[in-house]
């Protein structure tokens, strides 16, 4: 995993066409923004959770705990078990 340090107003780019942008920091809470094809789907990851429940993919859910500058932030990373048994983000 890549962890880096943003400011408001600062972004990141992933494969050329994915826009994440630091709106804003009040607090413990962070609002960013993404700009992404219409060809991605963009979601929370409760979202995304409930999205595969749905659809009948039973996901299993991984936490982890990144720390930066003295903070811990509580990660999920949703992985789903293929039909080879491999797991797939």
């Amino acid at each position: 995993m890549l962890v880096l340090s943003r400011r408001p107003g600062e972004e990141i780019i992933i494969d050329g066409n994915i826009r994440v942008t630091v709106v804003s920091v009040k607090g413990d809470r962070i609002r960013i923004g993404i700009a992404a094809p219409e060809s991605v789907t963009v979601d929370r990851a409760e979202v995304h959770m409930r999205r595969n429940e749905f659809a009948g993919d039973g996901p299993v859910l991984v936490g982890a705990g990144v720390h930066h500058d003295d903070e811990v932030v509580a990660i999920g990373v949703q992985t789903t078990r293929c039909a080879d048994d491999t797991m797939r983000q």
